[in-house]
């Protein structure tokens, strides 16, 4: 009964990850699934290309989901002058979205000339996403849930929530967007 058992757990361990492409490893009481790290991500530019996550190894990222239509969209200045200070030890990366109220109806181009043009963005974009609902990035899928980053779930609520992430890719903390770029509760952890 005890062969059974154990012949039952290590097929078990085979067939998740057969199934899934995620490495197992067992512990003496338990099967665990390693989770997938920030550092596996690519994503299309905004400009074409891909963003390669795996490049901002030892530096801090800050993910923010954007939209050129809000009453925060100001904050792209906030983001550009907090980008070009820390420039050394952190990347911004923005994502697009027009998950609330139609607030980024462009198209990458419109969105990319609206950036360069009113606020001299020069921080990597990405090109639009989705960023809540059923046809969210994996990207924020990862951000946004416990079971996926290993530290807090988070609710995007509205356009320009922040993601910060530690130089070695872990989840820090997420800033809703009522927090400035520049806002001291950011720049003291950078």
């Amino acid at each position: 009964m005890i062969k059974l058992i154990a012949i039952s757990a290590a097929l078990a361990s085979c067939t998740l990850q057969a199934n899934n492409n995620t490495p197992v490893t067992e512990t003496k009481n338990s099967i665990n699934i390693s989770t997938k790290s920030i550092y596996d991500f690519k994503v299309e530019g905004l400009e074409g290309g891909t963003i390669d996550f795996s490049k901002f190894k030892g530096k801090k990222i800050l993910i923010v989901n954007t939209a050129s239509k809000c009453g925060y969209t100001k904050q792209y200045e906030g983001l550009q002058k907090l980008y070009e200070t820390y420039k050394d030890k952190l990347v911004i990366v923005g994502f697009p979205a027009n998950n609330f109220g139609g607030q980024e109806p462009g198209t990458n181009t419109e969105i990319q000339e609206f950036c360069k043009k009113n606020y001299g963005v020069t921080f990597p974009m990405a090109a639009k996403v989705s960023v809540k609902g059923d046809d969210t990035a994996p990207i924020f899928k990862w951000l946004c849930n416990k079971t996926e980053n290993g530290v807090t779930d988070a609710e995007i609520k509205w356009n320009f929530g922040k993601f910060l992430l530690d130089e070695k890719g872990n989840l820090m903390q997420y800033f809703p967007s009522k927090v400035d770029p520049m806002n001291e509760e950011i720049t003291s952890k950078l």
